[in-house]
């Protein structure tokens, strides 16, 4: 994919499309993605943006930029969806008032501070979660998480469950982990962990499982 161009940023691209009920929209420039925000970010209740597939040359942002936009004004990435031969959608929308954050996005929000960048709509979700210990309590992401002692206990003694877990894709084996890590009880971990190697054991997923060979998307 092409870089992100900058120059004359519109805040109404001309291309736009519904997914789902949701505006989809392909922006050929990152300023164009931070003047929709800009005229849009406080009435929107979200958008599909259209992100090109490896190989592509046809001129349009990365995922890592529009999460950057995203987060200067107070926004959040949620699902990922295969569009069609060209093209992914990533759905972006306004951070929720519980909303959680991840320590990536902690620090990410923290080098866009830095760099001048964020905007006053992301820098009051800033100061929400601050204020309500979200922002220090930031869990790790999808990539850096790992298998915690006790799930890993319960896993090795049932061989059938932990086979299946190291099947799982990346989105099933994250919200296993994410859930089991977010019990603050003691007890209502111990039951989510009975539960979870109960359904691994039944080759049961909490989301659609990956057809085997493919990779997940991004």
């Amino acid at each position: 994919m092409s870089a992100p161009e900058r120059g004359a940023a519109r805040a109404d691209p001309p291309e736009a499309e519904e997914y789902q009920g949701t505006p989809v929209i392909r922006f050929a420039r990152i300023t164009d993605f931070e003047a929709w925000l800009e005229a849009h970010g406080a009435s929107s209740a979200g958008l599909w943006v259209k992100l090109a597939k490896k190989g592509s040359d046809t001129p349009g942002i990365d995922y890592a930029a529009a999460l950057e936009a995203a987060l200067c004004f107070g926004w959040i990435d949620s699902q990922k969806r295969p569009y069609d031969e060209g093209w992914w959608l990533q759905r972006f929308t306004p951070r929720t008032p519980r909303g959680k954050w991840s320590r990536i996005n902690r620090d990410k929000a923290l080098a866009l501070i830095e760099a001048g960048r964020m905007r006053p709509a992301g820098a009051r979700e800033i100061d929400r979660a601050k204020a309500d210990g979200r922002w220090d309590a930031a869990y790790e992401g999808q990539r850096a998480v790992e298998v915690p002692e006790d799930l890993r206990a319960a896993l090795d003694a049932d061989p059938r469950a932990a086979a299946f877990f190291a099947t799982l894709d990346r989105a099933n084996r994250y919200a296993v982990l994410y859930r089991v890590n977010e019990a603050k009880r003691a007890e209502t971990r111990a039951r989510r962990i009975e539960k979870f190697v109960a359904m691994l054991h039944a080759h049961e997923t909490l989301h659609p499982q990956r057809a085997a060979g493919k990779k997940d998307p991004g």
